[in-house]
């Protein structure tokens, strides 16, 4: 998309769907970046993977099912409790009746009366019991999926996440993740709703025969309305959840491309293009609606239909006395009772259709490989050792992030421990990947990456992170407070350790005059300091990290000219005993290197020191003859080295 936060033409079209089918991502099939659309079929796969997620709360799925079970029992107990009170009331009023027989039914009606407040009372306990379970293990199985999915996503490749937009994966956290919570609870209620259906057929026809088939007569009428009504149904669903999802899109993406947006003064021609999303939406949605409520007034009728058989078939017989006015009345409770499981599971079939392409879209992140993996004999970088070995070595490295494509080709260099080596070069020779290569967020194509002899491919990741500190050109500060996000890498680091790393960069002054110092607590990114302030806060990170290995990817491209000095300055003392590498665009602030190394292409040109390359008159010379300005706007003092 380009910067001005538009869509092109193709926008909002609903574009196929490469893991529709159920296929698996891999570290070369991104999460699509189509729309969310409804699976084509109940995949069980998906179903029985789902249910895995359940297995631990067999106990509270149990009582919950219990707890339907016996609301559903109840349901069905209440209108032949009221038939019995009928039956019983009207002889019970017959004046030609005994005394006696009086007594014996004023008696039975009693204890009918008692037994309904009694069901009442049970149908309200189970009602409570099964909302409360239903709802408690949804929220635990939510969080299962949450939690597997953060899991994984914090271990997965950095090739996988520069292909796969975070809105993606953000909607699958929170969108998918609900809808199978919703699944779960209403297929939980979907067992009382069958049971219920069950029930009332098995007592109508129990009851009366000729009555309850005739009364059962109207469903066939349903079924062939719901078999015509479905298709399109299902068709005008998909198409609103698809606009839906495009309207989001537009909206999320021009939201965080405003600054652009208002910088290119696109405002109105922006309005328009989402304007007309929304109105599409509205249409789509609205088509739903009405084919949604369709069913409804159908249902209806239905409902009514069936009564007007039992009121006009069974008035009759009670007229002939060929069968009870209780009967007739639980027969009307039933009826009333019968089309409400009919609508539920209709729309719950709805709810699975979208629980299993949720399901799909979660299980594909799951199911996305890590491609850097530890081997199971992995070591500990520091294992054998008495302090930490800072060289660095690249052997025959030739790496790219497209096949075929290669960044860095045949690429061989060695630092020392403790040396400080500056990479430069035009923009696109690797440096960059160079220093992914080092911490590991990639693997070499061929050649060896060694941190103290030792293939990087053969060391933990997570001892790779204590001995790599690493500050980047854009600064990342986490909502939190300012000694959180500088003791990041140590939690456990003293209030002291963190303002003398601050005092040592130049950040302590402006946050001491922060309104709680330390304390205060920052906005999401650290919106409320400025790039420089946040870097400054991203370089004492680093020194609280206390690495073996330091590296700088442009970081102080964000700070001015006399705060870079200050850094220097403190990077001097900080770098004494430690491996640094640094790239930098200013040549100005590698000058001290001990090293410097000149990428071109993805191969090294040159390397020498800064005189040394000068003198060469190659592309080092070039560089700097173009780059010379950056040199007088630092005082004298920023010749010594770093």
């Amino acid at each position: 998309m380009p910067d001005n936060a538009m869509p092109g033409p193709g926008a909002g079209k609903p574009v196929a769907d490469p893991t529709a089918a159920g296929a698996p991502v891999t570290a070369k099939t991104p999460v699509k970046h189509g729309e969310e659309i409804f699976a084509k079929s109940v995949d069980p796969r998906v179903l029985m993977r789902f249910f895995g997620f359940l297995r631990p709360y067999r106990t509270t799925i149990i009582i919950s099912v219990v707890a339907v079970l016996v609301f559903t029992l109840t349901q069905i107990a209440v209108p032949l409790v009221i038939r019995y009170i009928i039956d019983k009331t009207l002889p019970a009023a017959a004046v030609n009746l005994t005394a006696v027989a009086k007594a014996n039914a004023e008696y039975l009606l009693a204890i009918a009366v008692l037994g309904y407040f009694a069901l009442a009372l049970m149908n309200y306990l189970s009602n409570y019991l099964q909302q409360v379970w239903v709802a408690v293990t949804a929220e635990r199985v939510l969080i299962d999926l949450r939690r597997a999915m953060y899991e994984h996503l914090q271990r997965v490749s950095l090739s996988f996440m520069d292909r796969t937009q975070v809105g993606q994966l953000m909607s699958r956290l929170q969108g998918d993740v609900g809808s199978l919570q919703e699944f779960l609870e209403t297929s939980i209620f979907a067992i009382g709703d069958l049971a219920l259906l069950v029930g009332i057929i098995i007592v109508l026809l129990a009851l009366d025969l000729q009555l309850g088939l005739l009364t059962l007569s109207v469903v066939p009428i349903l079924v062939l309305v719901r078999a015509i009504w479905l298709p399109s149904a299902k068709r005008a669903f998909i198409r609103a959840r698809e606009t839906s999802s495009i309207v989001n899109s537009a909206l999320a993406e021009n939201i965080n491309g405003v600054r652009t947006v208002q910088e290119m003064g696109r405002e109105g021609f922006n309005f328009n293009a989402f304007r007309e999303k929304a109105v599409e939406n509205y249409r789509t949605h609205l088509r739903a609606t009405r084919l949604a409520q369709v069913m409804v007034p159908t249902v209806d009728t239905l409902t009514g239909a069936a009564m007007a058989i039992v009121i006009l078939v069974g008035g009759n017989r009670v007229l002939e006395g060929t069968l009870g006015i209780g009967v007739v009345v639980a027969f009307l409770f039933y009826v009333q009772r019968f089309f409400d499981p009919i609508r539920s599971l209709t729309m719950q079939y709805s709810t699975m259709q979208q629980a299993v392409a949720s399901g799909q879209r979660i299980f594909e992140v799951l199911d996305v490989p890590v491609e850097v993996q530890d081997k199971s004999a992995a070591i500990d970088v520091m294992q054998g050792r008495t302090h930490a070995d800072g060289a660095v070595e690249f052997r025959n490295v030739t790496f790219g992030y497209v096949p075929g494509l290669p960044i860095l080709k045949n690429v061989s260099f060695k630092v020392a421990p403790g040396e400080t080596v500056a990479l430069v070069g035009p923009t696109g020779s690797g440096k960059t990947s160079t220093m992914a290569l080092l911490h590991r967020f990639y693997d070499v194509w061929e050649g060896q990456v060694l941190i103290g002899g030792k293939d990087v491919r053969d060391l933990k990741q997570e001892s790779l992170g204590r001995h790599i500190a690493m500050v980047l050109q854009e600064p990342f500060l986490f909502t939190g407070s300012v000694i959180d996000n500088i003791r990041y890498r140590e939690e456990h680091a003293s209030r002291e350790i963190v303002e003398r790393a601050a005092r040592a960069v130049g950040a302590h002054d402006f946050i001491a005059r922060l309104p709680q110092g330390y304390d205060t607590v920052l906005g999401q990114r650290g919106v409320n300091l400025s790039i420089g302030q946040r870097q400054l806060l991203s370089f004492a990170r680093a020194i609280v990290a206390d690495a073996g290995i330091l590296i700088l990817d442009e970081a102080t491209a964000s700070v001015d000219s006399f705060t870079e000095l200050q850094i220097q300055t403190a990077l001097e003392k900080t770098l004494v005993g430690r491996t640094g590498l640094i790239i930098a665009h200013r040549l100005a602030t590698i000058r001290g290197a001990d090293r410097i190394i000149v990428l071109q292409e993805g191969r090294i040109v040159e390397q020498g020191t800064h005189e040394e390359l000068l003198a060469l008159g190659g592309l080092y010379h070039r560089l700097h003859s173009m780059n010379v300005a950056s040199f007088d706007d630092l005082p004298q003092a920023a010749d010594s080295r770093m």
